[in-house]
């Protein structure tokens, strides 16, 4: 895309007013969360006046034709047609793609990507090479982003490059690649109208950047487990299973430097007879890890997920799809599909895989970075600590009315994983003496005394459960 017509269209969309604010304050909130479940009849009614605004917002959010005059007139000078941004029949204009605002922060932007499928209940089956846009999965993988400054990162299936446009105010040198000639074009444009200076290389994982190294890899793969003749580039691939998530976890260290950060959002098999944590605790070898399973589906659940969002529920093949889906999980032995993400430090440690489907904040990565930096940071003896309770902490008891004791007590935190910890009066004691006056060592001698037990076994019983809430951020120090 010429610089001219990049300023242009930047130009018109600033002139107009096209950013996220200014389309929610012209759709109000009502057609704007009917927007948000693809329903645009709300909106269409709220954008009848025929200006720049509403113009933009019929093409190419609401996916309406319009008349070819009226979008020539909102983009003078400048040719959609030519670009492949727009066609046109019978005096009516179309857009072909889907440029849309973009807000993080204090930053504004817009993404090029293919126009959203199942806008009104119409579905039609993608075109193999669809190129995702702003999609809830790439929104997590921002959300879960380690805040960090670095000098090169590396975006792997760069897609629309919605995650480019995340890192590029804190990364000297970004570098791109897809597989999918569109997605590289519809990367390049996306970077061009944000003025992102982007290197997008063509190739398959890690091929494209043989011996180079990156202080941070991030990775929405086409990680769907389908089986073998899935023609949608964007979510599958010609790898068996899990296999590409496999891949990107085990050659990641290969690619990063000392310290850097691998994350990527992975589906994966849990296999019968084999757990799931095992299974990536083999691809994270010895590197400090983190899996969080955010859901888990049974194959029946997974098949017909996917089967929905290629649109194939209603055509004649849909039965014999999902009959050849199953035949093929089950041939693998797969009893469920976990759903999550993965982050590997690029330092020595070992794997902590959990199931989490709670409500977690957002973002999560300035969690993630401080979770990594206290369990990394920990000493191995805790005694010397002065530990201090973190601010989103409360406590919670339930128990019968009079009772001398409540019969649970569990900490909650407000903030990050938003984790609950059920504790006993002792470490809930300890808990509440953690002001940063008295050391881990000297209150647990105190307890010890209360209880008339031995020090070494009150430290034996509670150092473990201490060393727990620290990392889980319950306690600072």
């Amino acid at each position: 895309m010429q610089e001219s017509v990049v300023a242009g269209l930047r130009t018109a969309f600033e002139a107009a007013g096209y950013t996220v604010d200014g389309v929610a304050e012209r759709l109000g909130e009502q057609a704007n969360g009917a927007l948000g479940r693809n329903e645009t009849a709300p909106a269409f009614r709220r954008t009848g006046s025929g200006d720049a605004l509403d113009t933009m917002i019929r093409l190419f959010l609401l996916q309406r034709p319009l008349p070819e005059a009226l979008v020539n007139k909102v983009f003078a000078g400048i040719d959609l047609v030519a670009l492949g941004i727009v066609e046109t029949s019978g005096g009516e204009a179309r857009a072909v793609l889907d440029i849309r605002p973009f807000a993080e922060e204090e930053r504004e932007w817009w993404v090029v990507a293919d126009p959203t499928p199942g806008l009104d209940g119409r579905r039609e089956p993608m075109r193999s090479d669809y190129v995702l846009g702003i999609a809830p999965a790439s929104l997590s993988l921002i959300h879960l982003t380690v805040p960090i400054k670095a000098d090169r990162a590396l975006d792997i299936g760069t897609g629309c490059g919605i995650q480019s446009l995340h890192l590029a105010d804190r990364v000297n040198q970004l570098v791109a690649t897809d597989v999918n000639p569109r997605a590289l074009q519809l990367a390049r444009w996306t970077a061009a109208l944000n003025h992102i200076d982007l290197d997008v290389r063509d190739g398959s994982l890690y091929e494209p950047v043989r011996g180079e190294r990156f202080d941070l890899i991030v990775s929405n793969p086409p990680y769907v487990i389908s089986p073998p003749g899935g023609d949608l580039t964007y979510r599958e691939t010609g790898y068996a299973g899990d296999t590409v998530v496999e891949q990107l976890i085990r050659q990641a260290p290969d690619h990063l430097t000392d310290g850097g950060w691998c994350q990527l959002l992975a589906n994966w098999t849990c296999v019968r007879g084999e757990d799931w944590q095992d299974r990536i605790a083999s691809w994270t070898a010895d590197r400090s890890a983190w899996a969080v399973q955010r859901e888990q589906l049974d194959p029946s659940e997974y098949v017909e997920l996917w089967l929905r969002d290629a649109g194939l529920q209603g055509p004649p093949q849909y039965t014999s799809r999902y009959d050849e889906w199953m035949r093929y999980l089950d041939d693998q032995n797969v009893e469920a599909i976990g759903m999550g993400w993965i982050t590997l430090h690029n330092v020595e440690g070992t794997l902590a895989a959990e199931s989490w489907p709670y409500e977690i904040e957002r973002p999560i990565g300035p969690h993630v970075l401080h979770r990594f930096e206290r369990l990394e940071g920990l000493p191995a003896d805790l005694t010397a600590l002065h530990l201090h309770v973190a601010d989103d902490v409360i406590q919670e008891t339930t128990g019968q009315p009079g009772a001398e004791d409540p019969a649970t007590i569990v900490l909650r935190r407000q903030r990050g994983m938003r984790r609950a910890e059920q504790v006993d009066t002792v470490l809930a004691g300890f808990v509440g003496a953690c002001d940063g006056d008295l050391s881990t060592g000297q209150i647990l001698a105190a307890l010890a005394d209360l209880m008339d037990r031995p020090v070494v076994d009150v430290l034996a019983d509670y150092l473990p459960q201490i060393r727990n809430l620290v990392v889980e951020g319950f306690l600072d120090y």
